[in-house]
């Protein structure tokens, strides 16, 4: 694998990026605070993401009805139909390269005001094991073409583990230095029918492999389980199970001990994928998020 030898300093630029907006949005903590009941300190709240289903017919944002300000989008349609206050990780999932059709999606909506950056693929395999496989160059060839476009557009990809829920693993082929990608989603999933209590054991090993993959925990995107039921299949010879009010307020206290600062957070998923439960049908764990995701307060000063 070739690396860059400007990795430093264009970690230095990644992290720049957010050092303008985040000063813009340091003036409204002043506000909020006196709105929604929580102490003023320097960065109001992350971003926070719950994708699938998330616009109504009408083109209304669903999941604003929990507190999250970052919509899973694909038209500048879906763009322009949001509220101020939010913007939209816009989904790619190709790992092609910088294709024609790769083009034409990005430049439709990169100049939109609302984007805030790009997913570019869901369980990238480095392998072709389990799917196509997704090389780091591609990804590298996309993420360049993004911020030499908009330096300010974050690249996201949602990592796949190469190994098992008890040993996790994941590859270094797609660490920053090989990929420019700027964050990476990990998600243990731990509340299981095979289990009496959820694995909360099972996020402090994915956050060590993520480390051990040469991916630091400032880049790392926490991903909270929000589903359960249907057609999912755990590894562990059962299936996934929706967390109670209680079980999520314990994994997202986990999350923040590894965590504490990330540049946006991740609920899997708002909508359901394969008959199974999810956050859109849980008036219980919306109501966990609503509070999470209004005192959610970031404390530096990077923020897209």
């Amino acid at each position: 694998m070739i690396e860059r030898n400007d990795s430093s300093l264009r970690d230095k630029r990644w992290r720049a990026r957010f050092v303008l907006s985040g000063m813009l949005i340091g003036i409204v903590a002043n506000v909020l605070p006196a709105v929604i009941g929580i102490e003023a300190r320097e960065i109001p709240q992350l971003w926070h993401f719950s994708p699938n289903t998330n616009f109504t017919a009408d083109l209304t944002f669903a999941p604003a009805r929990a507190g999250f300000n970052l919509a899973d989008v694909s038209s500048k349609q879906e763009l322009d139909a949001l509220s101020e206050g939010t913007k939209g990780l816009v989904w790619l999932g190709q790992c092609e390269g910088v294709t024609p059709r790769f083009e034409s999606v990005v430049s439709a909506v990169i100049d939109h005001p609302k984007t805030f950056g790009f997913y570019l693929v869901d369980d990238p395999d480095p392998s072709g094991r389990w799917r196509s496989r997704c090389k780091a160059s591609d990804l590298r060839a996309e993420s360049d073409w993004i911020h030499n476009r908009r330096s300010d557009a974050v690249t996201f990809v949602a990592l796949m583990n190469v190994g098992t829920s008890a040993t996790p693993q994941f590859s270094s082929e797609y660490r920053p230095e090989a990929s420019h990608i700027d964050l990476f989603g990990i998600a243990p999933y731990p509340c299981r029918t095979e289990w009496s209590q959820c694995d909360y054991e099972m996020i402090d090993r994915y956050v060590a492999a993520i480390k051990t993959a040469g991916i630091s925990v400032d880049r790392v995107v926490p991903t909270f389980q929000t589903f359960g039921g249907g057609e999912w299949q755990t590894d562990s010879g059962g299936k996934y199970r929706l967390p109670t009010f209680s079980e999520m307020e314990s994994m997202l206290e986990r999350w923040q001990r590894f965590v504490p600062n990330p540049v946006f957070d991740y609920a899997f998923s708002w909508g359901p994928q394969r008959a199974d439960q999810s956050l859109a049908s849980s008036l219980e764990l919306q109501r966990v998020f609503m509070r999470h995701n209004r005192q959610s307060r970031r404390s530096e000063s990077y923020h897209p």
